[in-house]
């Protein structure tokens, strides 16, 4: 379920509660006349189940509301209401398999960015990759995987592909570019250092059979890819965060950036051209199962899904 809040200007409160009640898959309906401040009006709660609400939403467009009012979802952890029970089982489908598009657009959106926060991560992760990488450890580069953050990137493209926004493919691939170069550059910095110290030397790279995986992109790397590209898209619409986890450790992104990172500080220019590979591959491969996977999601909920349904215990009316 869903919780829904929508602040409206008085004069259309009406028509909002009026496509509330008439909504299947709605339930616990409130009405708090004259309660929000900024912007001004009333407020309407109400729980959702999630796949009546992508119509629902836009109903509530229609309405105008996106331009002096508010419309708000929020994931529900816990209801315990028969209401709540009997609105899912009114709404048709399964929730799981419904993506809200709007939550979507604005999570992929916002992951699209350059931030502190973004850049920082990044570069924890390819530093402990390359550290995986020296030793070797498999257990750090699996620990690298999980803790890098540029599937949102990667998704904000597939999403621009799919919508033809090609402002956001921009910010999405300016973004891993840059994600990927400060934290290659970062960790280069600091195998240097490492080097200079005698910390590191070339040998280390002439006998890690165990992660020689990372310099040798094949047709496997590719698959693999492409299917934690379409697992990670539908992690993410159904809104299954330890599934994305899954997509992390699948991918060799991170691994391939740390490796790149130390085969420069060591002069082993043909390990430098193979993680680069790998790494093109799997953020290709990636995108194209991500953007296939949301293209057949939009068909099948188009020609499959539930519509935006009236329920039969109260007859449509005009105006709506």
């Amino acid at each position: 379920m869903l919780h829904l809040r929508v602040i409206a200007p008085s004069d259309r409160t009406d028509k909002v509660v009026e496509v509330l009640e008439r909504a299947a898959g709605v339930t616990n309906i409130v009405l708090l006349p004259g309660a929000a401040r900024r912007p001004t009006g009333d407020v309407v709660l109400a729980d959702v189940a999630r796949e009546a609400a992508n119509g629902l939403i836009t109903h509530l467009k229609e309405l105008g509301l996106t331009e002096d009012g508010s419309i708000t979802l929020e994931d529900i952890e816990v209801s315990i209401s028969r209401g709540a029970v009997e609105a899912e089982a009114r709404a048709p489908g399964e929730g799981d398999d419904a993506v809200i598009w709007d939550q979507f657009a604005q999570r992929v959106a916002a992951e699209s960015r350059i931030t502190w926060a973004f850049l920082a991560f990044l570069a924890i992760a390819t530093q402990i990759a390359a550290i995986g990488v020296l030793i070797p450890s498999q257990i750090l580069i699996v620990g690298a995987m999980v803790l890098g953050p540029e599937f949102g990137a990667v998704a904000a493209i597939c999403f621009g592909l799919l919508r033809r926004r090609w402002s956001l493919i921009g910010a999405a691939s300016r973004t891993l570019a840059v994600g990927f170069a400060t934290a290659i550059a970062v960790t280069l910095a600091c195998a240097l250092v490492s080097r200079g110290l005698g910390w590191v030397d070339p040998e280390m790279l002439r006998h890690n059979d165990d992660v020689r995986f990372i310099v040798t992109p094949d047709k496997w790397s590719f698959i693999v890819a492409v299917l934690a590209g379409a697992a990670g898209v539908l992690s993410i619409t159904a809104g299954k965060s330890s599934a994305l986890v899954g997509v992390f450790i699948s991918v060799t992104t991170v691994p391939a950036a740390g490796y790149m990172a130390v085969a420069l500080a060591l002069g082993r220019w043909t390990e430098v051209g193979g993680s680069l590979a790998q790494l093109v591959v799997n953020v290709a491969g990636m995108v194209v199962a991500g953007t296939a996977t949301l293209l057949l999601q939009r068909f099948l909920w188009r020609r499959y899904g539930p519509r935006f349904t009236v329920s039969a215990r109260s007859a449509p009316r005009e105006g709506v």
